[in-house]
């Protein structure tokens, strides 16, 4: 497909790969679970899981049935793990897919015993642990039935997790609990053929101990740490796997005094050299990026006035020619901007920032 705009993310699927050898040594004798959720955090999730799988990994997970059914429609045909809640409808679904679910409460159980068909294969069931994120997930104290109750009825009790909440924190008040309680569980789980998998991104990161059977890595996988207090102590290297371009369409000089864009929120306090991006908030560079630097030669420049649908202006430090390369996340020159800059400008997580760039801006993939 052609693609006219020149506004694009370019996806480094060596550096996803890189990133996926750094977690394999840091797991140990642990598999690696690649998740590729929401079109693998807006990487694209097809290109990604096909590299994934290139490069080893025999398991992925995503959040929804849709995800997982997209992917077996797509040729994607290792271990899927939905990490969130399934209908009934999706049942007998995922057991002609072979796809596993997570057993999330003791009435979803009992409502997916019903639902399964007999003739088919067993349901596959991770049985997902709520220790302490009080999302998702059977309380501790009611394992033993929820697993008497798998082993009582057409499933394959293939695998035991939960999630931390606050893995990436220094504060590890809650996660030690909820370290405590997993514990326990696992304890009184003595068959070796369930998988254990406790960790995500943060945790494997921070407590390597705590790899049991396989660890969940999810936006380290392309680059990304979880926070900034883990990205201090972290002693791995990640590499980002995602940068964003565009080019100028349109250069003009802007007197002094003379207001840009909606709403006037910006006037030129001298004649100044303005240009014209093809990128806006439809492609997923939020309004609440107005003040926001990008790269030109190398050299940082302020978006200025309201960013708009479609586009937005930026001032220059001089005229530059139409079709000037322009990078808003990643590297030019000496210079770097990182997804985590858009975060602190937008007052969210680094994890949102890929997730909102929209299927307008096309993934071009290297």
């Amino acid at each position: 497909m052609v693609n006219y705009r020149p506004t694009k993310a370019i996806i480094d699927l060596a550096a996803i790969e890189k990133n996926l050898e750094v977690f394999k040594k840091q797991a140990g004798k642990a598999e690696v679970i690649a998740v590729v959720k929401a079109d693998a955090y807006g990487h694209g999730v097809v290109e990604v899981s096909q590299r994934a799988i290139a490069s080893g990994i025999r398991f992925l997970a995503v959040a929804t049935p849709d995800e997982a059914l997209f992917l077996r429609k797509q040729g994607i045909d290792t271990r899927l793990l939905v990490l969130g809640a399934t209908p009934e409808a999706f049942i007998p679904v995922a057991q002609q897919e072979e796809i596993t679910l997570a057993a999330i409460s003791l009435a979803w159980l009992e409502m997916a015993s019903k639902a399964a068909n007999p003739k088919l294969r067993p349901l596959k069931i991770h049985l997902k642990i709520d220790s302490g994120m009080r999302r998702v997930g059977v309380f501790p104290e009611d394992t033993e039935q929820a697993i008497n109750f798998i082993r009582q009825n057409h499933f394959s009790f293939d695998g035991l997790f939960t999630h931390f909440a606050t893995a990436d924190e220094e504060s590890g008040a809650l996660f030690q609990q909820q370290v405590k309680e997993m514990r326990a569980v696992i304890a009184s789980v003595s068959d070796p053929s369930v998988m254990i998998h406790v960790s995500n991104s943060a945790a494997a990161i921070m407590h390597p101990d705590l790899a049991y059977d396989g660890v969940r890595i999810g936006i380290s996988l392309y680059g990304i740490a979880p926070s900034a207090y883990v990205e201090n102590q972290m002693a791995i290297g990640l590499t980002p796997a995602m940068s964003l371009e565009t080019e100028i369409v349109h250069v003009k000089k802007v007197k002094a005094g003379e207001a840009l864009s909606y709403g006037a929120t910006y006037r030129a306090k001298e004649d100044e050299w303005i240009a014209t991006l093809p990128i806006g908030y439809a492609d997923g560079m939020l309004r609440g990026l107005q003040g926001q630097e990008v790269l030109v030669r190398g050299m940082r420049m302020p978006v200025v006035g309201r960013i708009c649908m479609d586009q937005c202006m930026v001032k220059l430090t001089e005229e530059f020619p139409i079709g000037e390369k322009v990078t808003l996340i990643g590297k030019q020159g000496n210079e770097q901007i990182r997804m985590e800059e858009w975060a602190e400008k937008l007052d969210t997580i680094p994890y949102e920032v890929p997730c909102i760039l929209t299927k307008r801006v096309p993934r071009i993939y290297c």
